[in-house]
Formats: C-alpha cells, sequence, structure tokens
C-alpha cells in the first residue's frame, strides 16, 4: 500500500512518535528512487537530483540513528544502472567518489560502521580503493551499520553465495548435504546482520527491482509517490509508523500471534 494513498492525517505527530517507539525495525532498506524525475520537473539536469538526493541520504542516516534502527540499506547503485547513458553513469561514479570523501569523517564521528555491498570489481581502481579506505576507517564503529548497495542485485548476491558453496564442495570442505538454507545465509551479504524488517521504495513505482531478494523475505513493504530528495524526517517515520501498525505473522495465523501476544 502507498502510504500517499493513505490520508496525511492517518497517523498525527505523536501516534507516530509512539508507533516507532513501540516498534522500531531492526533492519531498513530503502530503494531511493525518483533523484532524476525530481531535477526534470524543477527544469535541472538529472545529475542535479543525484546531488539533492545525497542530502536526503545525510538526512536519513540521521534519522535512523535517531530512531535506533541498528542496520540502514541504501540501494544507490543496481547492477541494473550500468544501462544509463554513460554520462549519467561516469558523473554517478564521481559522485559516489566526492560522497565518500566528504562523508566518511561525519559517519565515523557518529560511531555509524559503513558497508558496501555488491560487485565493486566492475569500478576504478581509484574508486575501490576509496571504498576499502572508507570501511577500514569506520570498522570498528558499533554504532549503526550503514548498508551502501553499489552494483548490486538480489540474484548476484545469491549466485555468488551458492558458487562459494558449491566450491566448499567441490574441494570437498563440506558435503552436498549441508548445502543448507543457514548455510547458504552464511555466505551472502549482511550475513552478519538482522534480516530486513521493512523495505521503503520512493518515487511512486511498486516493485523491488532485485534488491535484497533473500534478506527480504519477509519484510513489511511500504511504497511512496513521494520522490527521493523529498523524503524527509517526517516521510521516514510515517512509514516506520506504517510498519509498526501491521501484524508480522510470518506464516501464522493472526489468531496464533495474538494468543502469543497475550502470553
Amino acid at each position: 500500500m502507498s502510504i500517499d494513498s493513505q490520508s496525511s492525517s492517518e497517523f498525527s505527530s505523536e501516534e507516530i512518535a509512539e508507533l516507532v517507539k513501540q516498534s522500531t525495525p531492526k533492519h531498513v532498506a530503502i530503494i531511493m528512487d525518483g533523484n532524476g524525475r525530481w531535477a526534470q520537473a524543477q527544469g535541472k539536469p538529472r545529475v542535479m537530483g543525484h546531488k539533492a538526493g545525497v542530502k536526503t541520504v545525510r538526512r536519513a542516516v540521521s534519522t535512523a540513528r535517531e530512531m535506533g534502527i541498528e542496520s540502514l540499506t541504501l540501494f544507490a547503485f543496481s547492477s541494473e544502472n550500468w544501462r544509463r547513458p554513460d554520462k549519467e553513469v561516469t558523473l554517478l561514479m564521481e559522485l559516489f567518489f566526492t560522497v565518500l570523501q566528504r562523508e566518511i569523517k561525519l559517519l565515523h564521528k557518529n560511531g555509524v560502521k559503513l558497508n558496501i555491498i555488491g560487485d565493486i570489481s566492475r569500478f576504478s581502481a581509484r574508486l575501490q580503493k576509496q571504498i576499502a579506505a572508507a570501511q577500514t576507517k569506520t570498522a570498528d564503529n558499533t554504532g549503526m551499520i550503514l548498508n551502501v548497495a553499489a552494483n548490486y542485485g538480489g540474484r548476484w548476491d545469491i549466485m555468488q553465495a551458492a558458487q562459494a558453496l558449491a566450491k566448499k564442495v567441490e574441494t570437498g570442505e563440506m558435503t552436498s548435504s549441508q548445502f543448507t538454507e543457514k548455510a547458504l545465509s552464511a555466505h551472502l551479504s549482511m550475513q552478519n546482520q538482522a534480516e530486513v524488517d521493512l523495505m521503503i521504495r520512493t518515487g511512486g513505482d511498486y516493485r523491488i527491482s532485485n534488491f535484497v531478494l533473500w534478506q527480504a523475505a519477509y519484510a513489511e513493504l511500504v511504497f511512496t509517490d513521494t520522490l527521493w530528495p523529498d523524503f524527509d524526517e517526517h516521510a521516514f517515520k510515517h512509514a516506520v509508523a506504517t510498519f509498526a501498525s501491521r501484524q508480522r505473522r510470518f506464516g501464522l495465523t493472526g489468531c496464533q500471534i495474538e494468543s502469543m501476544q497475550s502470553e
């Protein structure tokens, strides 16, 4: 359900604060969509939308920390985004490099651990070096984990984990019977983090676009028409309040959940 299709007064500010307090998700994943359309609507080049989106990332990280979210995963660049015009891809790579340089000090100061997930082998040597330096600098931080998905795809993630296990079977490190869901999960990106509780997509589209397919198996989905540069603190907390207002059943019936909650 799109949160924009609901009445803007569905949750008052007080209700949002209480719902967030009662049930904050451990792991939130966001598909940050709408940068280009935001810029075009203002008669600006698409890259200006991406630059505006960086400010929203900073705001989202701050809001997530305030709410006590343990992991925030942002879809920055998918494996399919290489199909975009060469000029836009080049500008995105340069923006990524610049943002890493500029934001890493602030992330480190606030105890945020940066984790880049995805196949970074296709990036330039300069960008790979910057990514390694940023991750090393924040490696020991114990605050919130910020996962940035870059050249990432959910299918790629599952495939690389399966290939790692297949190699272990080939070398005799494990048997095929040990090739289990648990074993596969241990080789995925973000394997030491909670699974995704809430997935948010901005920009008005209703799809998950090959994002954290395995980790979001039981995630609550919230879609909003708000374009990413306009996704502010209130919109984020409203999405979390929507999550908190739902009953998560994990295959059980509503009666079973209510019975367990009353015990």
